[in-house]
């Protein structure tokens, strides 16, 4: 007897970003099957999902960001759910989309004693019955070798790219520090723009000094565009946007992938010279983090892409030209 198989693709969300899951799931024409993700009573989460998914290709997405109803650790766990469940309800093949890496900046050791987190929850996918793992803009490149299966590895440059070609020609990439210029040197190639970087210098002499700030490259009069993966508390970006404005930069704004906005930074970026932060939806943007200066642009379209090609066992570099390598 010959069986002729026919390929199926679903996708799953959990509760911390289903207006982008809604978003992705439009572009690629399917469903969002249901998780069904509740909590018991002593707050243990559950989930039940909405429909088969037997040799089904499933796609799980979850952001790692905390809200108003759980926090980060909840979203990362009814993710791992999600995940089990699927695996148990025989998925022929289960692919982790997470926007947002939880824990992705614990990517090594800087002291003694220390834990290196990002292996942590990649291990706890890979155990979960996670066969291939999705992300966008990974806080370090190695994060993809923490998980022993296929990494795509996503990048929001595209989406940022066609906002900073409307900012005119006399632009200037910069990096907020040493760690970025590769990113932020890819953005100038692309845009054909002059590049610029924020260097962190300890004063000659001075003891226990705090770091002071100086800019290698010339700014004075131009639109400048800060570069980043993430603004968690805003105090690196708006530091480097001070020391732009000290040097005679005409416009100062930001571009980053991930707009987590923790703490102080809201009321720092509303204070501060930066005219426009501009970030990708990866994460939801509540009202209380809602400024006029934050303009969220979508990354649906990216991750549309990217599972269809997964799906289609077609290139997934080829979406980005090769720019998601790092």
């Amino acid at each position: 007897m010959e069986l002729v198989t026919k390929k199926k693709l679903a996708l799953i969300a959990g509760r911390a970003n289903v207006e982008l899951a809604e978003e992705v799931a439009w572009q690629l024409g399917v469903p969002l099957l249901a998780a069904n993700c509740t909590e018991f009573a002593n707050g243990e989460l559950h989930c039940k999902l909405g429909a088969s998914v037997r040799g089904t290709d499933v796609f799980i997405m979850q952001s790692h960001v905390s809200t108003e109803e759980a926090s980060v650790n909840d979203a990362i766990m009814e993710h791992l759910i999600m995940v089990d469940a699927a695996r148990r309800a025989s998925a022929k093949r289960i692919t982790v989309v997470m926007p947002f890496f939880g824990y992705g900046r614990q990517d090594r050791k800087s002291e003694g004693r220390e834990p290196i987190t990002a292996r942590l929850v990649a291990d706890m996918f890979a155990v979960a019955g996670a066969q291939r793992l999705m992300s966008v803009d990974l806080h370090s490149g190695q994060i993809q070798g923490f998980f022993n299966g296929p990494v795509d590895h996503l990048t929001a440059m595209p989406v940022l790219v066609d906002y900073m070609r409307t900012l005119g020609d006399d632009l200037v990439v910069v990096s907020p520090d040493a760690g970025r210029v590769k990113v932020a040197e890819r953005y100038s190639n692309v845009l054909h723009a002059d590049l610029a970087i924020i260097h962190k210098r300890r004063i000659k002499g001075a003891k226990n000094s705090v770091e002071a700030l100086d800019v290698i490259g010339d700014v004075n009069g131009r639109t400048c565009v800060l570069i980043d993966d993430m603004i968690d508390t805003a105090g690196t970006i708006v530091a480097a946007a001070d020391q732009l404005k000290s040097k005679g930069a005409a416009r100062i704004l930001a571009a980053t992938t991930h707009g987590v906005f923790s703490g102080p930074a809201i009321d720092r970026l509303k204070n501060s010279c930066i005219e426009k932060i501009v970030v990708t939806n990866t994460l939801p943007l509540p009202p209380e983090k809602q400024l006029d200066k934050i303009e969220v642009l979508s990354i649906a379209s990216v991750i549309a892409d990217t599972i269809d090609a997964v799906f289609e066992d077609t290139s997934v570099s080829e979406i980005f030209g090769g720019q998601n390598q790092s």
